[in-house]
């Protein structure tokens, strides 16, 4: 891109004003899920047998038969064509990080020469798009091309502009899961399972646990002109090279400040399409680094949270473009300033309405609390190594531990109460359970300033597992990963472990022993197990780095190695009794997060080369051939002491400009060949380590010298729009 047209696509983008959002005189609660097909819609749109059965269906987990599919299909279909639709797809979430849909028309033959409209329980229930070229970790073949999506009733479907949307697991025509849902609801099904059991022990009445999720969403917005000028973030979702801007978020100026009038406007459009979808949305706010914010819904159950992410992550990215953005997602678009996360709140709750990680009132509520508390950690801390593989990429790797982000080592923050609390349980018997306090009130000296209610703990950010009061807040999950990847890991390993703390109360009940006070013995037993996970210090810290290691934590900080933890026979054998994974499904999934590191440094090394090669080399040659130019003119006019001093800053820049052309050129070759030479590895683990530890330690070697050029080069011709020009939006 020449220079006048950067400076035509800058113009153009400061000049650019607030769409126009539809003005809603509605209360949200007035169109919250007006395209979704949930209850209220099945009680209206259902025979009252048909939608008890679904209630069952959808509560209970029991099968859903033929008949009831096809009323469920016929009162489905007269809602949408209310709506307009005129298609039917089954949405999935296959192993990409992203959805996929196949539509298909409501249309069939009427046999008298014309069309008739038909949507049946069938339609409803199966579809079967092409597997085959679908990630799969060989456990499908190109010439072996069925699979299955089937419709997932505890998720409601909803339209989409003119398409009935049919949320649903997909999986191979010989049963293995080839998406995120499948294993997310056996994971969700263990937990319950697990939990309950424990759950009986305080509330008898209890007959099922249900798993929450809370994600917060963190995103960047762009200009959608300055986005098409910068050939790497169109193909990495980053920018491979870009010089810090003087001023980036070091005054701490943008966090929680005003919302620029353009994105408010984007926000309010986002929010009433997602409230009209059932998505949940709460709280909306600019994050730390310039350009960047956040949206958090309210909590919900799992599969449905999940769903909603997703949904709204391509919502997201549809509503940017109408007011002239472009949504970035990555973990780490510009270097110098922080990334994006995800960070997933997860808790436990009974179908009475208790909390299970929240504190009680009485000693048995307590006695619950800490139970829950303590064996989420033993999950933890048993699988911390599978913990942080589920959620390692190419992408997060540049966020993590970037003191933005928690660090590669996973641990956990509790907060000096309830710290002390559990350091202090070997001395106290049930009765001084009573003792756990919740809220403590603060009085602020300050004159109409009301009293405050603190929390039962404070909040620890470089933790990447944290308690927060009455859940846990995972952190580390990257912006664009499906919350699915690391929530089937959590719920498997809590699962395994409340299971195992049953079987050894149970053994102690067995021997005679009052159940309150086998329990008490179990979680005494399993807080020291599980003391090398809780950390409440500086997870930044070299020193906990070392602690850590000597705690016998996974500190691999290798991405490609820390995926090595899904096959460690314990992460096999946890699956294998919790019915999430077999070990087939673990070594597919393995070898596809393999393949997409591979893929991902693969496009940015071959991306990266080019920009070097074909835009910033020839810029730097010119500018280089300009201060040559000058540098004889400047000797034919002055005489040559006068010649000599006003020379010499030119000949300094050319020097310079020599230098950093040099190194980027004769590396870049290096980078080539070192790409060619990780493509011969045949081992995918091998060749993934091969890219972890040659070609992207080079991109980011060669990229020092490209943003060194950056700053010598002349401003007019740069040929890439640059991080001051991106990172404020005006």
């Amino acid at each position: 891109m020449s220079a006048t047209i950067r400076f035509q696509v800058v113009g153009e983008a400061f000049k650019k004003k607030a769409v126009a959002v539809p003005n809603c005189t509605e209360r949200p609660s007035e169109y919250f899920a007006k395209y979704v097909f949930n209850r209220q819609k099945m009680y209206q749109y259902l025979p009252a047998k048909v939608f008890e059965k679904m209630c069952d269906v959808i509560d209970n987990g029991t099968k859903l038969d033929l008949a009831t599919a096809d009323a469920v299909a016929a009162g489905m279909k007269k809602w949408a064509m209310e709506l307009g639709v005129t298609h039917t797809t089954h949405w999935f979430q296959p192993l990409t990080e992203g959805t996929a849909e196949k539509h298909d028309g409501l249309v069939e033959h009427d046999g008298k020469g014309g069309m008739v409209e038909e949507f049946t329980g069938k339609n409803l229930v199966q579809q079967e798009p092409d597997a085959s070229s679908f990630p799969s970790g060989g456990i499908r073949s190109t010439f072996e091309a069925r699979g299955y999506s089937a419709w997932d009733p505890a998720s409601p479907v909803f339209v989409v502009d003119d398409t009935l949307m049919i949320p649903t697991v997909f999986i191979s025509y010989t049963g293995e899961a080839l998406d995120y849902k499948a294993p997310l609801k056996k994971s969700i099904a263990a937990v319950d399972k697990a939990a309950t059991a424990v759950a009986q022990y305080f509330y008898p009445e209890v007959t099922k646990v249900i798993a929450n999720l809370g994600w917060e969403q963190e995103y960047f917005l762009v200009d959608e002109s300055l986005y098409a000028a910068r050939p790497d973030l169109v193909m990495t979702g980053r920018t491979l090279m870009g010089h810090d801007s003087a001023k980036n978020q070091q005054m701490d100026d943008h966090y929680f400040g005003s919302i620029p009038m353009r994105v408010a406007a984007f926000m309010k459009d986002l929010e009433i399409q997602a409230l009209e979808l059932g998505i949940p949305c709460k709280t909306r706010h600019n994050e730390v680094a310039p350009n960047q914010f956040e949206l958090a819904p309210i909590f919900e159950e799992m599969n449905l949270a999940i769903d909603h992410n997703m949904l709204l992550i391509e919502l997201m990215r549809r509503v940017a473009r109408k007011h002239g953005f472009r949504c970035l997602l990555h973990e780490k678009p510009f270097a110098g300033i922080n990334g994006s996360g995800k960070h997933n709140n997860w808790s436990l709750a009974t179908n009475t309405g208790v909390l299970l990680h929240g504190p009680g009132k009485t000693p048995l509520d307590n006695l619950r609390f800490i139970t829950f508390i303590v064996e989420t950690l033993m999950g933890v801390y048993r699988h911390n190594g599978l913990l942080k593989a589920s959620i390692i990429s190419a992408t997060n790797a540049h966020r993590l531990g970037a003191n933005e982000a928690p660090p590669a080592i996973i641990s956990s923050f509790l907060g000096k109460q309830l710290s002390d609390l559990l350091e202090k349980l070997d001395e106290c018997d049930e009765d001084d359970l009573l003792n756990l306090a919740g809220k403590q009130v603060v009085e602020l000296d300050i004159p109409q300033i009301p009293e405050l209610m603190l929390d039962n703990t404070d909040r620890n950010r470089t933790s990447p597992f944290a308690f927060t009061g009455n859940r846990f807040e995972f952190r580390a999950v990257g912006s664009q990963a499906n919350c699915a990847a690391s929530m089937i890991v959590l719920n498997s390993a809590v699962a395994e472990a409340l299971t195992d703390f049953k079987e050894r109360v149970d053994t102690l009940i067995a021997q005679g022993m009052e159940p309150m006070k086998a329990i008490l013995k179990q979680v005494r037993q399993d807080i020291k197990t599980c003391r090398p996970i809780h950390f409440d210090g500086n997870g930044y810290s070299e020193e906990w780095r070392i602690e850590a290691e000597k705690r016998g934590l996974d500190v691999e900080s290798s991405a490609p190695l820390m995926l090595d933890a899904y096959l460690r026979p314990t992460t096999i054998e946890m699956f294998a009794k919790t019915h999430v994974f077999t070990e087939a499904e673990l070594e597919a999934r393995t070898e596809i997060k393999q393949e997409t590191y591979i893929k991902k440094i693969q496009i940015e090394a071959r991306i990266f080369g080019d920009l070097c090669l074909n835009h910033i080399i020839p810029v730097a040659t010119r500018y280089q051939s300009q201060l040559i130019d000058n540098v004889h003119k400047v000797k034919e006019i002055f005489p040559a002491e006068t010649a000599t001093k006003v020379s010499a800053n030119n000949l300094q820049l050319i020097q310079r400009i020599s230098e950093h052309s040099s190194f980027i050129t004769e590396n870049v070759e290096r980078l080539i060949e070192a790409r060619r030479v990780a493509n011969r590895i045949e081992d995918v683990r091998q060749k993934a380590i091969a890219y972890h530890d040659t070609v992207a330690p080079l991109i980011e070697s060669i990229r020092y010298h490209v943003d060194q050029l950056e700053l010598i080069v002349d401003d007019e011709l740069w040929p890439l729009p640059k991080y001051r020009e991106m990172l404020f939006i005006r």
